[in-house]
């Protein structure tokens, strides 16, 4: 048999198991796993290399609307191109909904800004801001049989904070319809009222944005939302959780036997709210929600990972432009209240884990690929068709030099910001190919794919989610 490709020599890892064998790649799909396999077309020399899924991140935001004069800092094109070059295959952005819009609009208008700029495969989340009648009773379910099987909420932000009869409301369409539900869990009343007695203090600088935002507001909306979870009878994950109470709400709902899923991210592991006292306006470059904490809070979040209380790894890359808009915060408001929330990452986040947690022997090689990649297509209902290496699974394959050492700089990013918040982080391990469907999109750390070759993924309803039974 010929194939298409055979990546020769490598070690393959999937979440479960690691070994030695040769990759055959056949019409963008594995078609054969072993020795000998005989010939193809492109022959890759992976030996001392690592050979594995590529990173799934189920959590970024791209060409997103971010208020009055801010702009995001990546489209489609280079967004998806800085996830190839992290080792990432695929991406899951949000379709986010603004008050008074309709949701299947939202959809088409994301659909348009997508396609035909991706370099690597996407599908969408949906963000619900207005739950009104028709878009809970209408759009939704129906764009939940489409294919867009989970949507995000909020419990912050103004024009995104649902109350908790909204959030009762959108979590019962979930549980009709067999959706997912993720909840950014922050006390939106309570950051107004602390931001509110900062600012009059005259304390603006972009570090007091961490303490506008202390843990146990992010406690208190985690017990919460799985309160409201719990009394609907669903399942709902929680994201981008940055601290050791948040973590431990989780467990013990977990321990009680509720479906409740934690994610955690690469700021919350190796950033702390000391880097956001930079001079002047530097402070700003690590403001995002929740904010980076302390080493304790890091360590936390490593046992999350450890204990399996968190089952995703996600960088939740919300990138921003430093240099323009007045230092990140439009023109004229300098307070840390106009500071857009978010921080660049997708590039960042598997070599981050890869070096803190493979290399330094925090998780094994297999733990990595389930964090990065297998449980992140088992969430969102796209296994085994993305993230694993088997026959009949796509092609989508990064390739992985384990001992490349080198510090994390701008110079080396190839999305649209400005500006890494991991500068001057020293990493080991470092994705040098990616695959996406059999065709290369980076090789040998060079650009090789094009524009518009990355897909949009319908996705099937997770398996941690079921609809009401008649």
């Amino acid at each position: 048999m010929t194939f298409d490709t055979i990546i020769r020599g490598g070690t393959v890892a999937t979440a479960s198991d690691t070994f030695q064998c040769d990759v055959g790649i056949s019409g963008g799909r594995i078609a054969a796993l072993g020795e000998n396999l005989g010939g193809a077309k492109d022959i890759v020399d992976a030996r001392e290399r690592l050979v594995l899924p590529g990173g799934i991140d189920s959590h970024v935001h791209i060409a997103q609307p971010s208020g009055p004069g801010i702009v995001m800092a990546d489209d489609f094109a280079s967004g998806t191109r800085s996830a190839a070059f992290g080792g990432n295959t695929m991406v899951l952005p949000f379709a986010m909904q603004q008050k008074g819009e309709s949701l299947r609009e939202v959809v088409k208008a994301y659909h348009t800004k997508a396609d035909g700029h991706c370099y690597v495969d996407v599908s969408f989340h949906l963000i619900i801001a207005d739950a009104t009648d028709r878009v809970l009773g209408q759009e939704l379910p129906a764009l939940v049989n489409d294919g867009y099987t989970s949507f995000k909420v909020f419990m912050t932000y103004e024009g995104l904070a649902l109350s908790d009869l909204e959030l009762l409301n959108v979590m019962s369409v979930a549980r009709e319809t067999g959706a997912l539900v993720m909840v950014h869990a922050e006390n939106y009343d309570t950051i107004r009222f602390l931001t509110d007695r900062l600012e009059r203090a005259g304390k603006t600088a972009p570090h007091y944005h961490a303490a506008s935002r202390p843990i146990p507001v992010e406690r208190e909306a985690t017990h919460r939302a799985i309160s409201l979870s719990e009394i609907v009878d669903v399942p709902i994950m929680i994201v981008h959780v940055s601290n050791r109470e948040a973590m431990e709400e989780i467990r013990r709902a977990q321990q009680r036997g509720l479906k409740i899923y934690g994610e955690t991210c690469p700021q919350y592991l190796v950033l702390t709210a000391k880097d956001l006292e930079g001079l002047n306006m530097e402070g700003a470059k690590y403001v995002c929600s929740p904010p980076p904490r302390d080493h304790a809070s890091q360590q936390a979040c490593w046992e999350g990972l450890q204990q399996r209380v968190f089952s995703l790894f996600s960088s939740d890359h919300c990138p921003f432009r430093y240099d323009e808009k007045g230092k990140l915060a439009p023109k004229g408001r300098t307070s840390f209240r106009w500071v857009p929330n978010g921080i660049p990452g997708v590039e960042t986040r598997l070599p981050i884990l890869f070096s803190e947690g493979v290399s330094k022997r925090r998780i094994s090689l297999n733990e990595f690929v389930a964090l990065s990649a297998t449980n992140h297509a088992r969430t969102y209902g796209l296994y085994p068709k993305k993230g694993t290496i088997a026959v009949g699974a796509d092609a989508d394959i990064a390739i992985w030099d384990p001992n490349r050492e080198l510090t994390i700089s701008q110079s080396l990013m190839h999305g649209g910001s400005d500006y890494t918040p991991y500068e001057g982080i020293k990493v080991k391990g470092w994705p040098v190919s990616t695959m996406v469907r059999g065709k290369f999109v980076v090789r040998d750390g060079e650009l090789v794919g094009q524009e518009g070759a990355g897909e949009y993924v319908s996705r099937e309803k997770s398996p941690l989610a079921k609809p009401r039974e008649a």
